[in-house]
């Protein structure tokens, strides 16, 4: 058996204490695991303490498979390792090391020493693939790691994440979806304590969920009690179909009355939140050309428009009863895990991408870990209230996301989807999401001096596609 050795190092400036337990917080695992990959976390038991196991179910187009890996080789503060059970590979062991580096910093190492199945005929055939494929996975964990380092030491440092010295205590809804989902980990692995708001009655929800019904106006209000913050981000997907007069009522029901039934028993609290952090859309401003939009512009005219300017005025009462309010104009949000980017991304790999219309259209876009970055933002920062755009500095035209997509990829662009076509195929909807110009400035963020991860287009691909500088594959 011939085996491999993979080794990756980074400064990280936080103390090695820091980021060793950062490791250890649950969540982490879903943090470090690339938003392109299809990989799932089938069970977990203990943490990476000697004895720990982690199941996962990883895919490969239609084939999937099981990877069983233990935790060895334990000692606090400086390393784990993990080694495969049972898995793709003949061998596997991968130790994580941390060793100080000056007082405020560290450097993370990771280890790997493998040997591929086959033998020398595996070697030959993916050899090179799985290179490269370990040089863009830890080039993206060893970002994420930095960065969210950054993001919880720093400002715990200056006092800004603890709520008088302790985690905080967080209630989400749609915490499964796009921005839940990775919001959530974000929160733990900062040591925070997260609690869902879940669309179930009371007699099933388990620890750590709160019931309610947005539907029939019902919430365990009892459960509502004694929370730091409350990010909502529950509403129907507006991009999952055609817009049908059913699928139109559920978009705008799932958002202005879940919002009002969230908020007016909010206001009902004897321990209520300090800052309800809501999200809206920058469908908001609806189709304005190349007019440059902040959050003082008017709202527009269209479907959307309307849902967005409902579902923000619910939330308004709770200005009055003294719990900050900061609701969230979301833009284009980018991840191949789901939304625009998910969809279109395959025929752009494909070489068949091309501009949407006449291409002159802005696009509004910010990368996921962005929207997490703003969401803890808003949460922290006494300043930061009303609507808030969240959008990466640079709104850039469709024809420009287009060559920028395709560039990142390493693909041509050359089949354009006429704006005839796009209507046929998603009806009223390609007018709102993919026809529309929305031209978004985020003026609030860069005023109360937020540090965007990745203020441009290209950077924001780069990172969620695993194509970084010097990344190739």
């Amino acid at each position: 058996m011939r085996t491999e050795i993979f080794i990756r190092r980074v400064r990280i400036p936080a103390p090695a204490a820091e980021v060793f337990q950062w490791h250890a917080q649950p969540g982490a695992l879903t943090r470090l695991t690339p938003p392109w990959e299809s990989v799932e976390i089938v069970e977990r038991s203990g943490g990476i303490e000697n004895g720990g196991r982690v199941v996962l179910r990883m895919g490969l187009g239609p084939v999937s498979q099981q990877w069983v890996a233990e935790h060895r080789d334990y000692e606090a503060g400086v390393q784990f390792r993990d080694v495969q059970i049972s898995g793709p590979f003949t061998h596997w062991e991968h130790t994580h090391r941390v060793e100080a580096d000056g007082r405020a910093g560290c450097i993370l190492e990771d280890r790997i020493e493998y040997a591929l199945p086959g033998g020398r005929l595996g070697q030959i055939l993916g050899g090179a693939w799985t290179r490269r494929k370990l040089a863009r996975l830890f080039t993206y964990r060893h970002e994420v790691t930095r960065q969210e380092m950054l993001a919880h030491y720093h400002n715990r440092q200056h006092n800004q994440l603890n709520y008088g010295g302790r985690p905080m205590k967080v209630l989400v809804s749609g915490a499964s979806g796009l921005v839940g989902s990775a919001l959530i980990p974000f929160l733990t692995t900062g040591g925070h304590s997260v609690t869902r708001l879940v669309r179930r009655d009371r007699a099933s929800v388990g620890d750590g969920e709160v019931a309610w019904s947005p539907a029939t106006g019902t919430i365990d209000r009892a459960g509502l009690e004694g929370f730091d913050a409350v990010v909502h981000l529950a509403g129907e997907n507006i991009a999952s179909g055609r817009w049908t007069p059913e699928r139109k009522r559920r978009i705008r029901d799932s958002r202005v009355n879940g919002t009002q039934v969230l908020c007016e028993a909010l206001t009902q609290c004897d321990q209520p939140p300090k800052v309800f952090v809501g999200a809206s859309a920058i469908g908001y401003y609806g189709d304005r050309g190349d007019e440059t939009l902040t959050e003082e512009s008017e709202v527009g005219e269209g479907f959307l428009t309307e849902v967005c300017r409902d579902w923000e005025a619910a939330a308004a009462g709770l200005t009055n009863t003294g719990i900050r309010t900061a609701l969230l104009r979301i833009g284009i949000v980018l991840s191949p895990a789901g939304g625009a980017l998910k969809k279109m991304l395959l025929p752009f790999q494909l070489g068949l991408g091309g501009v949407i219309g006449t291409g002159t259209q802005y696009m509004s876009c910010i990368a996921l870990d962005d929207v997490i970055g703003v969401i803890q933002h808003a949460i922290t920062n006494d300043e930061v209230s009303g609507p808030i755009n969240a959008v990466c500095p640079e709104a850039v035209t469709n024809r420009e996301y287009t060559r920028t997509l395709g560039r990142v990829l390493g693909r041509p662009t050359l089949f354009p989807v006429p704006a005839f076509a796009a209507r046929l195929a998603f009806g009223e909807m390609a007018d709102t999401l993919l026809l529309a110009s929305t031209r978004v400035e985020p003026r609030v963020l860069m005023q109360t001096g937020y540090a965007f991860r990745y203020p441009s287009l290209e950077s924001a691909l780069r990172h969620v596609l695993g194509k970084g500088l010097g990344v190739r594959g």
